[in-house]
C-alpha cells in the first residue's frame, strides 16, 4: 500500500523544520542563558524540556508543550520533577 506513504520529500522537509526548531532552542541554550540567573523551577530545565518536547513530537506539537512549560514556570508553582510526557 504505497499509496499510504507519505512522499519522502514532505518527510525530509519536516525534519529540516525540526531540526531549526531544536537549532534556535540551542542557540538560546549557548548563547542567551549563561547570561541570565538560573530561575527554572523545574527538572528538566525550561529549554531541555522544550528540546526534548520538539524531538519527541516534532516542532508544532513540542512548542505547543514548551510554550505550556514556560508559562507554568513562575513563582507560584512548586516547580519540581517534569519530564516529557
Amino acid at each position: 500500500m504505497k499509496f499510504l506513504q507519505p512522499a519522502k520529500g514532505k518527510i525530509k522537509r519536516w525534519k529540516v523544520i525540526d531540526k531549526v526548531g531544536r537549532m534556535m532552542v540551542i542557540f538560546y541554550q549557548r548563547c542567551i542563558s549563561p547570561s541570565l540567573p538560573p530561575s527554572c523551577r523545574f527538572y528538566p530545565s525550561c529549554s531541555e524540556y522544550s528540546l526534548q518536547a520538539i524531538e519527541k513530537y516534532g516542532l508544532a506539537k513540542g512548542s505547543w508543550l514548551g510554550i505550556r512549560r514556560i508559562l507554568r514556570c513562575h513563582s507560584l508553582h512548586p516547580g519540581g520533577y517534569d519530564p516529557v510526557g
